[in-house]
């Protein structure tokens, strides 16, 4: 920790804890600020690569009691879960793509976390997820692996629908043409008289 006497304090932020993410950073933030009392919680900004702590007008034992809240949360945030919307900004996936691959099993789920958001009735329940495990999927590049997988699975099930819809037109055209030729046996020829011409036997 730097410490200024303006009443400054800063730590570094690593870029592990961020994993390269503004979105995860405003979380971190966020997380740090609901550890402070209300009133001072506006105080504490986090910028790229650095958390600060800036209160002009604070005594020194308030802000030396406020600095060791910050310090130890400092020793935590790089294990943080990572919230959905901080997974999809640092892999670049789509809110479909997360949604997908939990429910699969590829994208491994750390637990469930509920919060009532401001302004709902209803808390919002969500998974989430383990950095390490999100690191893991990134170094790996395993959501371009996982696409292709996808796109091969999504042309195979369009191969097996249109063989089926052909084979399902094939058998009603077949059923049609069967209803539509009517049974030699009972084919009229058209003929006057033929009924009687074919009673007297005449034919055979």
């Amino acid at each position: 920790m730097k410490r200024t006497s303006t009443q400054l304090a800063e730590w570094p932020l690593a870029s592990t804890a961020t994993l390269g993410s503004s979105i995860r950073a405003k979380g971190i933030e966020r997380e740090i600020r609901r550890r402070l009392p209300w009133l001072t919680r506006k105080h504490l900004t986090v910028e790229t690569g650095k958390v600060i702590l800036h209160m002009p007008d604070a005594e020194a034992a308030e802000f030396d009691a406020l600095s060791a809240i910050v310090a130890d949360m400092m020793a935590e945030v790089a294990e943080l879960p990572i919230l959905p919307s901080e997974a999809e900004d640092i892999l670049s996936i789509s809110s479909r793509e997360r949604h997908k691959w939990l429910d699969d099993g590829r994208l491994q789920s750390a637990g469930t976390k509920t919060v009532k958001l401001r302004g709902r009735a209803k808390a919002v329940t969500f998974h989430v997820f383990t950095p390490s495990f999100i690191e893991h999927v990134l170094d790996s590049g395993l959501p371009e692996i996982w696409r292709e997988e996808d796109d091969a699975t999504t042309a195979e099930n369009r191969r097996r629908a249109a063989g089926k819809a052909a084979l399902t037109r094939a058998e009603k055209r077949s059923a049609k043409s069967r209803k539509a030729t009517p049974d030699p046996d009972e084919q009229k020829t058209g003929l006057d008289g033929w009924e009687e011409f074919e009673a007297e036997g005449l034919l055979r």
